[in-house]
Parts: structure tokens; sequence; C-alpha cells
């Protein structure tokens, strides 16, 4: 009877593993087909851009919707990148994206830096004061920066879209800050016995330590400035300053928008970042995390 007993409860247990397997089964493939389901949904925005770039005018608001181009008119992109001054464009968007990327990295770093790793009087209160600041819409300061740089001439050009980074990001020193305070101390103490000094360590320690949360600012930062369509809007008049995302308004003529052309045009447009992230998304990812561990 003992014999038995053990067979039946090892039956038993078999039977439970099975169900148990096949729960969690379904349970991940019921997971997959939504994470599918919304990846279709935000896929789907982009997939209808493709179809009109790629469309013969007529068909674009033809009824029932064509999802399949027939014929397909590459030279879409040819009338697109030739309708608008392309190159001037590309220069000026490459001014307004890189060099404010790199002074924010910069700026940010170094703020950051000494409100992780330096002790100073009132650098809690400072901390809270910057942190408030993100809660302030851009909308408020919109129209007193722009009466201030117009009184000072900077209106169409390029300094009031770059000047500003000099001085940091609230949110990317917060990010910073995060990951530099998950950093071991010791290192700061070495380095002041083998005689650095603060500007020393940000430079030849806690930079190079921190690679994956500098990336993932200056991905924040080139996808922000390179999509950025308001700025430029208001700061920027002369068409001659205007950078690919202004370009865009080439497209609406007076009585009508050749949308096959201005879908082609906002593909290239988006292009660099899609590449920007899908190269680079190991260190966005991790330097995201890694920012979490310590607050």
């Amino acid at each position: 009877m003992g014999v038995l007993a053990t067979i039946a409860r090892g039956g038993s247990r078999r039977r439970r593993g099975i169900r148990g397997s096949a729960i969690a089964l379904v349970r991940t493939v019921v997971l997959y087909f939504l994470m599918a389901a919304i990846g279709l949904t935000f896929l789907f925005p982009f997939l209808w851009m493709l179809s009109t770039a790629l469309k013969d005018p007529t068909q674009v608001f033809a009824q029932p919707p064509v999802w399949v181009p027939n014929p397909v008119k590459l030279d879409n992109f040819y009338k697109a990148v030739t309708q608008v001054p392309t190159l001037r464009y590309l220069r000026n968007t490459l001014i307004i994206t890189l060099v404010p990327m790199v002074a924010i990295v910069l700026t940010s770093s170094c703020v950051a830096f000494s409100f992780a790793r330096l002790e100073w009087r009132g650098r809690g209160l400072l901390f809270a004061i910057l942190l408030s600041t993100m809660m302030l819409p851009g909308q408020v300061t919109m129209i007193p920066l722009f009466l201030l740089f117009h009184r000072i001439g900077w209106v169409n050009t390029f300094k009031p879209l770059i000047v500003p980074s000099l001085f940091g990001s609230a949110y990317y020193i917060f990010l910073l800050r995060q990951f530099y305070m998950s950093l071991p101390r010791e290192m700061d103490e070495a380095a002041v016995m083998d005689g650095a000094n603060p500007p020393l360590i940000w430079w030849r320690i806690i930079l190079p330590l921190s690679g994956p949360a500098t990336a993932a600012v200056a991905i924040f930062a080139f996808i922000a400035y390179w999509n950025d369509f308001l700025g430029p809007l208001i700061y920027l008049s002369r068409a001659s300053n205007w950078p690919l995302a202004l370009g865009i308004i080439a497209f609406r003529l007076k009585y009508v928008t050749n949308w096959e052309q201005l879908m082609a045009y906002s593909l290239m447009v988006m292009l660099p970042c899609l590449m920007v992230f899908f190269f680079f998304q190991r260190y966005f990812i991790q330097g995201i995390a890694l920012s979490g561990l310590k607050g």
C-alpha cells in the first residue's frame, strides 16, 4: 500500500506540474498577444505615413483607403527634398541640435556632480528649488523669454535656442545626480588624498564612470532639440534660418497641401531620431535603469 500511495502522490504532482506549465504557457501567449496589439497600435501612424509617402496624389484620400500604393511613387522623396532647401535646413538643424546637446550634457553633469558629491551649505534647499522649476509649464515662461530675447536683439538668431542649454536642465541634472549618488564615495576620498580637486575628480573619475547615464542624457537632448518645432517657430522668422522641423511648412501651400511629399519629408526628418535610438538603446535603457538605484 505504501508503494501505491507513493506512486499516486507522484502522479498527482506530475499532473499539477503539467497543469501549472499549461497555465504559464497560456499567460505568456496572452501577454505577448497584448504586447503585439499595443505595439501595432503605436506603429499604425508610422505605417500610414509610410504608405502615404509612396502614394500617387489621387490615392491619398481615396475611399476605401489604399494601404498598398499602386504604383509605388518613390519620386515623392526626391520631390520633397528638392522642393525646399534641405541642405540649408539640415545645416541649421545640426547647429541648434549638436551644440546644445554637448553643452547641456557638460553643464548638467557638472551641476549634478556638485549636488551629489560635494558638501556645501544650502545644497538641499537649492536642489528643491531646482526640482520645483520642473513643475513650471513652458507656456508660462514663453512670452517673458521672447520679450527678453527680443530686447537684447537675439530674435532671428540661433542664440535663444543655444544659450539656455549652457545653464543645464533641471530634468537632466536630476537624472545624473541620481546616478552619481550610486557611485562609491571612496573613489572621491582616494582622489582627494592624491591631491585631486573637485573639477579634476568630476572630469577624470565621475564622467568616465557615468557613460550609460551620460549617453541617456545625450539621446534625450538630441531627440528633443532635433524635433523642436515651437522654439524655432517663435524665434526664427527668416526662412533661411529654419531647421528641418520648420521645413514642413513649405508643403502647406495657399490652396492645397502636398500630403504625399509632406509625409515623405516627415519620414526623412524623423529617420535620424529612429537610428539614434535603435543603435544606442542599450545605453539609453541602462542609463535610465541605473539612474534610479539611489534617490
